[in-house]
């Protein structure tokens, strides 16, 4: 097996408390080996890549920065406990690297928040985090498709009238919130082509 190839970010990132540069090495080289797990089509780094260049246009902080690189970290479609494995993951490995108590409880709750991506009015990082998660929606049809056809590989197991049903539940609940994104400069930027993709794809999933 090709030894992972793991991005000079995550590995500065992850030598922020002076952990044993083996023990960092190996820990980012298996943060990135998940991400290139056979079954993921969506979820994998250049998602993780995507999110980082929204989340940097917003002032993302370091808390915010790792739990990107955390929060999908374990991925299994046929569960529904990826948020809540995902943040026992970075529990685990923070500590394990010297990060102190805050910083690791942080990102925890930042990745549990990605659960359902609904941030109170004041928690400033976890609507950066929201953001960069569903900023996706708001990109051009094109890419927009792209995306939504990887999701439903991911989901190749479930069948096409449940999986008709269920996406369909979901893109009506994005298009029922009153803003999809808490920044200004995405909703300027992408809050319009987001509601525009999420109705031509409503409409797909709705037409037999």
């Amino acid at each position: 097996m090709a030894q992972a190839v793991v991005p000079s970010r995550l590995i500065s990132l992850l030598s922020s408390w002076d952990a044993d540069p083996d023990a960092v090495a190996a820990a980012g080289a298996d943060v990135v080996t998940r991400y290139g797990e056979s079954h993921r089509h969506y979820h994998t780094l250049e998602h993780v890549d995507y999110m980082l260049v929204v989340a940097d246009q917003l002032g993302a902080t370091d808390e915010v920065t790792c739990a990107i690189w955390m929060h999908d970290v374990i991925y299994d479609p046929r569960r529904s406990d990826n948020e809540a494995r995902s943040a026992d993951f970075s529990r685990e490995l923070l500590a394990s690297l010297g990060a102190p108590d805050h910083f690791v409880g942080e990102v925890a709750r930042l990745v549990m928040s990605t659960a359902h991506h609904a941030p109170d009015e004041g928690d400033v990082n976890g609507q950066v985090l929201a953001d960069a998660d569903l900023a996706i929606l708001g990109a051009p049809a094109d890419r927009y498709g792209r995306y939504v056809r990887e999701v439903r590989a991911e989901y190749a197991h479930v069948s096409e009238d449940d999986w008709r049903t269920g996406r369909a539940a979901v893109v009506k609940t994005f298009l029922d919130r009153r803003h999809l994104f808490h920044a200004r400069s995405l909703r300027e930027a992408r809050e319009a082509q987001a509601r525009d993709n999420l109705r031509t794809e409503l409409v797909a999933l709705t037409t037999p």
